[in-house]
C-alpha cells in the first residue's frame, strides 16, 4: 500500500505531528493539576460514571492548544504549495473555536442540550460555507439545496457522537486517534496534501493525551474535548469524501466511525422507545452495556479498539474495490452489526418492540386505541350518568374485560361474568358517586392493553357538571343483572 501512495511523504509531516504530541504531553498534566486544584472535577456516581475519584475534565484545553500550536509554530521553510493547500483548514478555525467554546462553558457552568445544539448548528454553518461540502452518499448525490443540510447533519452527528461515546477512560480519544490516523493515510493515498497536514497533528495531541486519559485516567476529555474531536472528524471526513477516488463519497468516513455512529442511532431509537429525551442521560451506550456484560472498563475500550481498527482498514480498502460491491456490501455488514449489538448487548427495548411486532402486539395497540376513540364519541351521545351504563354494558366486551360492575348513587348494575371464575379486577372511583369496575378472567385472552386511557376517558366524560348532577338522588338501590 505504501507503494501506492499518491503524494510524496514529507517530513514535515512528522515534525508537526511530533510536535503536537509533545505540547499536549506537557499541558495536560499542567491542566490536571491546575483544575484539580479549583475542584473543577467529575464526580463519581457508581451509577454512570465509574471512576474512583473526581477527576478533571478540561482535558479538551490541552489537545486544543497542542494541536493549534503545532501549526503556529510551523518551519519558515514550508513549502508554499503546502501553505497553500492549508488555507481550506485554516478557513475551519473559527468554526473550531466556536464547537471548543460551547464545550468548554457546559464543562465549567453547565449548558442545556439546546443552547448546545444552537451553537453546534452556527459552527456547522460556519464549516459548510468555509468549504467543507457533503457531495454525495452511496453513490447519490447531494446537489444544490440539498447539500447544505446534509452537510450540517452529518456534522452535527458526528460532533455529538463522539460525544455520547465518552463514557470509559480513554474511549472517546482513542476511537478519534483510530479515525484520524485513517483519515491521514487516506489522504496520502489519494493525493491530499492539505488534509495529510491537518490530521496526522491531530493524531499526535490525541496520542499525547491518552498517555493520561488510558485506564487508569487521571484526566477526562470533557465536552470541551470531545465535540471538538468529533466536529473535526466530521469536517476532515467530509474533505476526504470530496477528493475520493471512488463516486461513493461519504461511505469510507461513515465505516470509519461506525460504532459511535452506531451509538448515536440505538440511544435515539432507544429513547424514542422508551419516551424519553433524546439528550438524557442514561447507561445504555454501548460501552456500558459491555461492562454489564461482565468486562471490566479497559476490556471494553480494547474490544471497541479491536473493532474500530477492523473498521478503520475496511475503509481503507473500499478504495481498491470495485464500486459496485461497495454500496451492498456496506450496508449488510452495518445491518448484520446493528443486529449483532443488539442481541449480544441485550437491549430490552428492542427486544420487546421486536417482540410486539412478531406476536401482532402492534396490531393489537393499534385496534385497542381505535376502540377507545370509538367508545369516547358514543359516550358523547350520555345525557346523564345513568345514560353511560347502556354504553358499558354494551362496549365492554369490545374493550377486553368480561365483565363489568357501575355503582351510581347507590345503584349497581353488573354485566357479564363478575365472579363465575378467578379474575382480576380494575376498580376505579371515577367521582364521590360513581364507581366502575372492570373483571377480566385469568388467562382468557384479548388483555386490556389501554387501561389508563380508558379510565382517564371514564373520569373525564363522568365528571362533567350536568352528568353528576344527573344522578337522582330519590334513587333506590337497585342491582340489575346483564349476562354478558
Amino acid at each position: 500500500m505504501l507503494a501506492m501512495l499518491a503524494i510524496e511523504f514529507d517530513p514535515q509531516l512528522l515534525y508537526v505531528a511530533l510536535r503536537a504530541f509533545v505540547i499536549t504531553l506537557i499541558l495536560t498534566p499542567v491542566c490536571r493539576d491546575v483544575f484539580s486544584s479549583y475542584s473543577i472535577v467529575d464526580a463519581p456516581d457508581q451509577s454512570r460514571k465509574l471512576h474512583g475519584k473526581p477527576i478533571p475534565r478540561v482535558g479538551g484545553i490541552a489537545i486544543f492548544f497542542g494541536y493549534v500550536l503545532s501549526f503556529l509554530i510551523f518551519d519558515p521553510n514550508l513549502d508554499q504549495k503546502v501553505e497553500n493547500e492549508l488555507s481550506l483548514v485554516f478557513k475551519l478555525f473559527p468554526a473550531v473555536v466556536l464547537v471548543f467554546a460551547v464545550g468548554l462553558i457546559d464543562d465549567f457552568i453547565g449548558l442545556k442540550p439546546w443552547q448546545k445544539l444552537i451553537g453546534q448548528v452556527i459552527a456547522a454553518g460556519m464549516a459548510y460555507w468555509a468549504g467543507v461540502r457533503v457531495l454525495g452518499v452511496g453513490g447519490y448525490s447531494a446537489e444544490g439545496m440539498l447539500q447544505l443540510p446534509v452537510t450540517m447533519a452529518w456534522l452535527l452527528v458526528c460532533t455529538n457522537a463522539l460525544n455520547l461515546i465518552d463514557g470509559l477512560d480513554g474511549l472517546a480519544a482513542g476511537i478519534g486517534f483510530f479515525a484520524t490516523v485513517t483519515i491521514f493515510i487516506a489522504a496520502l493515498l489519494h493525493g491530499n496534501t492539505a488534509l495529510a497536514f491537518a490530521t496526522l497533528p491531530l493524531a499526535g495531541s490525541l496520542m499525547g493525551f491518552l498517555c493520561f486519559n488510558f485506564n487508569p485516567a487521571t484526566i477526562f476529555l470533557g465536552d470541551g474535548g470531545s465535540l471538538v474531536l468529533g466536529f473535526l472528524l466530521g469536517c476532515y471526513g467530509a474533505i476526504w469524501s470530496q477528493k475520493s477516488v471512488t463516486l461513493l463519497g461519504m461511505i469510507a468516513p461513515l465505516v470509519v466511525l461506525c460504532l459511535p455512529l452506531l451509538d448515536v442511532v440505538l440511544c435515539i431509537a432507544r429513547r424514542f422507545l422508551r419516551s424519553r429525551p433524546i439528550f438524557s442521560p442514561d447507561r445504555g451506550h454501548i460501552h456500558h452495556r459491555l461492562v454489564d456484560r461482565g468486562l471490566s472498563p479497559r476490556s471494553a475500550v480494547l474490544v471497541i479498539y479491536g473493532l474500530t481498527g477492523v473498521a478503520a482498514a475496511v475503509s481503507l480498502l473500499q478504495g481498491f474495490v470495485p464500486n459496485g460491491y461497495i454500496a451492498a456490501a456496506v450496508a449488510l455488514a452495518l445491518g448484520v452489526a446493528l443486529w449483532g449489538a443488539v442481541r449480544f448487548l441485550g437491549y430490552a427495548e428492542f427486544v420487546f418492540a421486536g417482540r410486539i411486532l412478531r406476536t401482532g402486539g402492534l396490531q393489537r395497540l393499534l385496534t385497542a386505541r381505535i376502540d377507545i376513540e370509538e367508545f369516547r364519541a358514543a359516550m358523547g351521545s350520555a345525557r346523564t350518568v345513568m345514560d353511560v351504563w347502556p354504553l358499558l354494558s354494551q362496549w365492554y366486551p369490545r374493550l377486553g374485560f368480561d365483565g363489568v360492575i357501575f355503582e351510581a348513587g347507590g345503584a349497581v348494575r353488573r354485566a357479564g361474568d363478575y365472579g363465575s371464575s378467578p379474575s382480576w379486577t380494575v376498580q376505579a372511583p371515577i367521582s364521590p358517586t360513581v364507581t366502575i369496575t372492570f373483571i377480566k378472567k385469568y388467562g382468557a385472552g384479548n388483555a386490556p392493553v389501554v387501561i389508563s386511557s380508558l379510565i382517564e376517558l371514564l373520569q373525564e366524560a363522568l365528571s362533567e357538571k350536568e352528568l353528576i348532577a344527573a344522578v337522582e338522588p330519590s334513587l333506590t338501590p337497585a342491582v340489575a343483572n346483564v349476562r354478558g
